[in-house]
């Protein structure tokens, strides 16, 4: 283990969010309330908590809405250098972190995604640090095993294998589901294409190279994408904070 503390992170906030609309449609998704702030100060907030002082924001639905929320939380921790990434033309997971390569630095960074919500997710961030060797990985995930996975439906992504290595296990009941945090190298994205397209591309390709591996996420994850899952991430939160 290497401990290497990112100092750059990427939360991904550019996608349409469509099934949550009815719970609030004049806001884009990161920008729904969840447990008394926005569902994006989640995620800048572990990050910041955790140490990281350059973070970029990529941005395409009601994007003007989500940089001028950006910017006032910017104004608001002027230790933090927040820059926005914004995608005229969706650019997916895999095309959104490309594009930004240039601001993210030369070693591993964090990629988050605006709808998660972690509970303890600066020990999250802190073990994925702490779990990370650079002469073995490129990409390293955070799993979350169902029984602790607050709005997701559906079966896992991963199963662990015996090295601790993820194995894709997609659709499968028991599997691990990916939390959507990660720690992730720029040498992954070498020979990237142009254009839209998911990063589970480099998943693949880091699996086939044995250079993905994977922590358990070892409290409660909340994937925030509908309305129901909104309320009950809402509710559950608000009871952790009056505790």
């Amino acid at each position: 283990m290497t401990d290497a503390k990112p100092s750059h992170a990427m939360v991904l906030a550019a996608g349409l969010g469509k099934r949550i609309r009815a719970a609030n449609s004049a806001l884009p998704k990161p920008l729904i309330p969840c447990a008394g702030k926005p569902l994006i100060d989640h995620a800048l907030d572990n990050l910041a908590d955790f140490g990281v002082r350059s973070m970029l924001v990529n941005s395409h639905y009601l994007a003007d809405l989500l940089t001028t929320h950006v910017t006032n939380y910017a104004a608001r921790h002027p230790e933090l250098s927040i820059q926005m990434s914004p995608e005229d033309v969706l650019m997916d997971t895999g095309g959104g972190v490309a594009q930004a390569l240039p601001y993210l630095g030369q070693k591993p960074f964090f990629v988050q995604n605006s709808d998660t919500v972690l509970q303890d997710g600066v020990r999250a961030l802190a073990r994925l640090s702490a779990a990370w060797d650079d002469i073995r990985m490129d990409a390293l995930l955070l799993l979350c095993p169902k029984a602790r996975a607050i709005g997701h439906t559906g079966g896992g992504d991963f199963r662990f294998g015996a090295d601790g290595r993820p194995e894709r296990a997609h659709g499968i009941t028991d599997a691990h589901i990916f939390c959507g945090v990660q720690m992730l190298h720029p040498r992954l994205f070498t020979g990237a294409p142009a254009g839209s397209y998911s990063l589970n591309r480099h998943y693949d390709e880091a699996a086939e190279n044995d250079r993905l591996f994977a922590v358990e996420h070892d409290s409660w994850w909340y994937h925030v994408g509908t309305p129901e899952a909104l309320a009950e991430a809402e509710r559950r939160l608000r009871l952790e904070i009056g505790r």
